[in-house]
């Protein structure tokens, strides 16, 4: 039985090649032309800066704004500070329609258990996630005039009809505007017949 021997040394070279000499005996500066050095082989002396800080921190970056910016961007200085404290804006939301799709879902869920202010949270939050997304706008409408607010629940429902002005709810979205701009008519006081 043969044993073979994991020594590299002892392996003949194939016939017309050479053998380079072990790796281990080179000088990291003596390296094969056009080779990146092995990173297993730098030195930090050889890097250049003696304490081995970054050269990035020798050039000094010019953050100022341009001379004109406050003519070409007059409200710049109110957008920093929003941003710094945090405006909660639509901006401030990643777009993600898989999220505003399951926000739909979830506000479906409780406008089937005719819980109007639950749903209504979850069809703003879905917009927020998908602006102008037309099932969440129009879902929303149909949600605030459940809860008597018309004035909002009408706004909703012309904002779906800029969305999908044909779109599937529109005949619908119109009824609803109507009906909502139609004077109410008060109801007579108890006791008092109707005139």
């Amino acid at each position: 039985m043969a044993l073979w021997s994991q020594d590299s040394s002892t392996v003949p070279a194939a016939p017309g090649t050479s053998r380079a000499p072990d790796s281990s005996s080179q000088n990291s500066t003596s390296r094969p032309p056009n080779q990146p050095p092995r990173s297993d082989r730098v030195h930090a002396e050889d890097l250049g800066q003696p304490d081995g800080s970054s050269s990035s921190k020798d050039a000094k970056v010019d953050l100022s704004p341009p001379a004109d910016d406050d003519n070409a961007h007059p409200q710049s200085t109110q957008a920093v500070l929003d941003a710094e404290l945090g405006g909660g804006n639509a901006e401030d939301y990643p777009w993600n329609p898989h999220k505003a799709a399951k926000d739909v879902e979830v506000g479906d869920f409780y406008f089937k258990r005719h819980n109007y202010s639950a749903a209504e949270s979850r069809y703003r939050e879905a917009l927020l996630y998908k602006p102008n997304d037309a099932i969440a706008t129009y879902r929303l409408a149909v949600s605030l005039e459940k809860l008597n607010e018309s004035d909002a629940a009408k706004k909703e429902y012309q904002s779906y009809l800029q969305i999908l002005p044909h779109g599937p709810e529109a005949e619908e979205a119109k009824k609803a505007i109507n009906r909502l701009n139609a004077p109410v008519a008060k109801s007579p006081e108890p006791g008092k017949p109707a005139q």
